[in-house]
């Protein structure tokens, strides 16, 4: 029944002849007179969602588009027009945060407080009200605990030592992962294929029985049981499941998109009832596939829920039409989409730019100029605060680049959802290993590496150190030298312990005798320590962006002409504390900037293999793709008023410059909607100031049109390629990978004049092997590789 064929019923009722019940003509006279603010400012999609009530009803709400107005005006209409009580609505979001959000917006649009609607709320919070009252259907009794991480994985450690398994080959966060995973599946034990109990060593399964058979005996579940178990008791209890279907005449879903399989059990188990089932999602928003999330949930609402009504909202409030337009072009590429188009009602507007860099350092000076000049108002716009900047980027370790340049020009930045890049676990560790190495007496670095990775190493051991360093009044490096001389620790902590302390000896000389550089030499101590083999066989999700964040690392450290320097550099810029400043850039992963918006957006390191991720297409091929392209959908919806796309021509990888291709998603994005723009200074542009950046290059391509305008096509450039025997790089996409061997030895005299494909020209002032101290006529004095130096008069015109 729609809105207003209740409206009616109600009038109906409170006018009724003197044989309709008194009560029913005082409800329908009440729920007549109230009136309906929240229908207004709506649109017309926006209303046709609120007040089409029965039945199934697929809200697909596209960026921008006012869903979470939409689905909390459905709620205060439900309640007013009295087609559901407040107890009889069940509205389940992702977050607190989210439900927060729900509940305060509809007791505004009602004008009171809605505290008696118990049902809105989390997926979790909800599933442990329900599971408190049933807990005795699956074994358990109402009181469980409910275990955090922490206990689950001392919980699997246990049971993992009981069978003598090597935790080091198959450590506790893999099982624990893999447990996550099916539950997120609905999958119980008995119920686990034969394909994935094979897991873990073949043994996967077995485990996990034994796990779920512990949790009962502790009256404990985790939070994937909080799902599991209510599927379990809805499918095995149907009385069970009757009830709640005729209690929840009215189901509201936000972020449908992201649900995973026991989600989708769950909710369709308790829609099946009166099937009156809103669901609020974007299937071009689905980015959380790596936790579970199941982007065809959504696209089979239709075939789940027969005769379901499917409203589009298209209508954006957010961003500028070259926005919009922008990221409609991209997401059209891909295949697996129920399909829409935003639009917006306010033309004009900035068009989406695009700029091609040298490298990675070199997109993030850019990047901070372009920061500074909107704060000071000298871009062409009015000064724009720094709050409303945002840089968002594909993986976490891009943000070293723009962190160390914005502590270089003291720009304020905060990192969101995360902690800074020097500030990282896995940083702070390596950072802990180069002190010791630097300073063998740091005994607080000393402190935090001397049982990480695991060495046999537990409190007592380590408070024999500490003993030992203070009765001999030396460092804890001496003090576990004088405690294994004295062979007062044994077993296998000895053996490592031992280990350590050599190590420490052999990295410290090389360190003071310069055997090898200090990057060679940094890599060397995370490689002998064991640290990097630890993250190598960690295999949480977390692992591969720490060992990114490590190699990122050990490409800061180019920077500097010594380890000792680089540390006392970092020292020096972390003590700069911006916490506490006032407006701040924010800096943060596309998938954390998911639910937010900023005025301007940069979005760099658009490049193949880093965005699109190699790993996400390695590891689930077209839905891979077709997932990180609609995270480049999410990217640049968050913008409001400007957009910018970046892609740089050469990164460091693993100690050489590779060349990079740009992303697959700059050739999608319409030309129309698109301004490419050439930077200032070495590569592509031949006259200075910032308002000679607007390009307009003629090109097939969009990205050919950002390459030619910068890095690949400038005289300079062509040349070194072709002394060096490769191919040019006018044609990005035809281009093969372009590594520079850094062994061979250099051929140049003191006073050459030289070229550098990223510092420019200069002069040689000094010479040692195949080390050179050059003077750079724009960039200052750097020791330099002379592999990857060119006589200046081979270098060609290149312009500046």
């Amino acid at each position: 029944m729609s809105s207003s064929d209740d409206f009616d019923a109600f009038e109906a009722a409170a006018s009724a002849p003197a044989g309709v019940p008194l009560s029913q003509r005082a409800f329908g006279a009440a729920v007549a007179s109230r009136a309906t603010p929240y229908l207004d400012g709506l649109n017309d999609a926006q209303r046709e969602a609120v007040e089409a009530l029965g039945g199934p009803v697929l809200m697909l709400a596209g960026a921008g588009t006012g869903k979470t107005r939409a689905l909390t005006a459905r709620i205060a209409h439900l309640l007013t027009t009295g087609s559901a009580r407040p107890n009889e609505i069940l509205a389940v979001t992702f977050t607190n945060k989210a439900a927060r959000e729900m509940k305060d917006r509809v007791g505004k649009l009602l004008g009171e407080q809605v505290e008696g609607v118990p049902w809105l709320g989390t997926f979790h919070s909800i599933c442990v009200k329900l599971l408190r009252r049933h807990a005795e259907l699956v074994g358990l009794k109402s009181n469980f605990t409910i275990l955090d991480t922490d206990d689950q994985l001392r919980l699997l450690k246990q049971l993992i030592a009981a069978e003598n398994v090597d935790d080091k080959r198959w450590p506790a966060r893999m099982l624990a992962g893999l447990i996550d995973t099916w539950k997120n599946r609905a999958w119980t034990p008995e119920a686990l294929p034969a394909s994935e109990a094979g897991a873990y060593d073949n043994r996967g399964g077995e485990f996990y029985a034994a796990y779920q058979q512990r949790l009962k005996t502790l009256n404990a579940v985790d939070f994937g049981d909080l799902l599991l178990h209510m599927v379990t008791i809805f499918q095995n209890h149907e009385d069970v499941l009757a009830q709640y279907q005729r209690w929840f005449r009215y189901i509201l879903v936000d972020e449908y998109q992201d649900t995973n399989v026991a989600q989708y059990l769950w909710l369709r188990l308790l829609a099946a009832g009166h099937k009156n089932i809103c669901c609020v999602g974007d299937d071009d928003q689905s980015i959380y596939g790596w936790r579970g999330a199941e982007v065809g949930n959504i696209l089979r609402f239709e075939k789940d829920f027969e005769g379901a009504k499917i409203v589009k909202l298209e209508q954006n409030y957010r961003s500028t039409e070259h926005i919009l337009a922008a990221a409609s072009g991209v997401i059209a590429g891909n295949k697996g989409r129920l399909g829409k188009t935003l639009y917006t009602e306010a033309k004009g507007g900035e068009k989406v730019r695009l700029i091609g860099h040298w490298d990675g350092e070199e997109e993030a000076r850019w990047v901070g100029d372009e920061l500074e000049a909107m704060q000071r108002g000298t871009r062409g716009m009015d000064p724009m605060s720094l709050d409303d900047m945002a840089i968002l980027v594909r993986a976490s370790h891009q943000m070293r680049a723009f962190e160390d340049r914005f502590l270089t020009i003291g720009l304020p930045y905060r990192v969101i959802g995360g902690p800074r890049f020097y500030e990282r676990m896995e940083i702070r560790d390596a950072m802990a290993y180069f002190r010791l190495a630097v300073s063998p007496e740091d005994d607080l670095a000393f402190e935090r590496i001397v049982n990480t990775p695991k060495r046999g190493l537990g409190d007592k051991a380590q408070q024999k150190i500490q003993m030992t360093a203070r009765s001999n009044g030396v460092s804890l490096h001496e003090g576990a030298r004088i405690l294994l001389m004295a062979k007062g620790l044994g077993g296998k902590g000895a053996v490592e312990l031992q280990k350590l302390v050599d190590g420490i000896d052999r990295w410290s000389a090389q360190i003071r005798g310069e055997a090898d550089t200090h990057i060679e030499t940094s890599e060397m101590i995370l490689e002998e320590s064991g640290y990097t083999e630890m993250w190598q066989n960690d295999k949480t999700p977390e692992a591969p962006g720490r060992l990114e964040n490590l190699k990122e690392l050990i490409k800061a450290l180019e920077g500097f002409e010594n380890l000792q320097g680089f540390l006392e550099h970092i020292s020096l810029v972390m003590d700069n504390d911006t916490e506490n400043a006032g407006e701040q850039v924010s800096i943060m992963t596309l998938h954390g900037a998911k639910g937010l918006e900023f005025p301007a957006v940069f979005l760099p390191g658009w490049e193949d293999g880093l965005f699109p991720s190699q790993r996400s297409m390695d590891e689930s091929g077209l839905k891979g793709l077709e997932e990180e392209r609609r995270l480049a959908y999410v990217g640049i919806t968050r913008a409001e008023q400007l957009c910018t796309i970046s892609f740089a021509g050469n990164r460091r990888v693993y100690g050489q410059w590779q060349s990079q291709l740009p992303s697959r998603f700059i050739d999608e994005l319409p030309e129309d909607h698109v301004e490419v723009l050439t930077p200032p200074g070495l590569y592509g542009h031949q006259g200075g100031g910032r308002d000679h950046m607007m390009g307009s290059l003629a090109g097939s391509d969009l990205h050919d049109k950002a390459a030619n305008a910068n890095v690949y096509n400038s005289p300079g450039w062509r040349r070194l390629q072709e002394r060096q025997g490769q191919r040019g790089m006018s044609q990005p996409r035809e281009s093969k990978n372009m590594v520079i061997d850094a062994q061979a030895v250099s051929a140049f005299t003191t006073g050459d004049r030289v070229f550098h494909q990223k510092f420019g020209y200069g002069s040689v002032e000094a010479i040692e092997g195949d080390k050179l101290d050059i003077a750079f006529d724009k960039a200052g004095s750097k020791k330099v590789v002379g592999k990857f130096l060119v006589a200046a008069e081979s270098a060609g015109d290149v312009p500046f």
